[in-house]
């Protein structure tokens, strides 16, 4: 069977989506839903650098490790990806925007997923401290385990 292709994407790739990534995988395997995930950026300013320290001290916390470097959406990314997970509607209108035709990879907001508000942004805590951090880390860790058991449900 084909693992399910998921990408996490954010504005800069080093706050949000590379700690959506870990909990997707995280959460994807305990679902026994085979995937692969990877985190990608709309925005191309911090491209190879690590997760924020903020990002990765709450992954830390929390038993999960940000050890991938910041890249930027690419077009490729809309053929090889199944759906693409944005944090925020202006995220997810940039990558639909970008999207080339014949694309296969679905764009939806990651908070789609969350029952306490769904279709909600995660907001970015760049220029907040380190409570905000742990704010989206809860609400990306609901939000990658409802994806995950909706990934393992059987297609109708």
């Amino acid at each position: 069977m084909t693992p399910l292709r998921v990408l996490a994407l954010c504005l800069g790739n080093i706050c949000r989506s590379p700690l959506a990534e870990a909990l997707l995988r995280r959460e994807l395997d305990a679902a026994g839903v085979g995937a692969v995930v990877d985190s990608a950026g709309t925005g191309e300013w911090h491209v190879g650098r690590p997760a924020d320290p903020r990002s990765r001290e709450v992954a830390r916390r929390h038993g999960l490790t940000l050890d991938g470097r910041a890249r930027q959406l690419s077009t490729a990314d809309f053929h090889t990806q199944d759906v693409i997970l944005a944090m925020d509607a202006q995220n997810a209108a940039d990558a639909r925007h970008q999207s080339p035709p014949g694309a296969r990879a679905r764009v939806v907001l990651i908070r789609d997923f969350d029952a306490e508000a769904p279709g909600a942004d995660v907001p970015d805590p760049y220029y907040g401290g380190p409570d905000g951090f742990e704010d989206v880390y809860a609400m990306l860790e609901r939000s990658a385990r409802a994806f995950a058991a909706h990934a393992a449900r059987p297609p109708e």
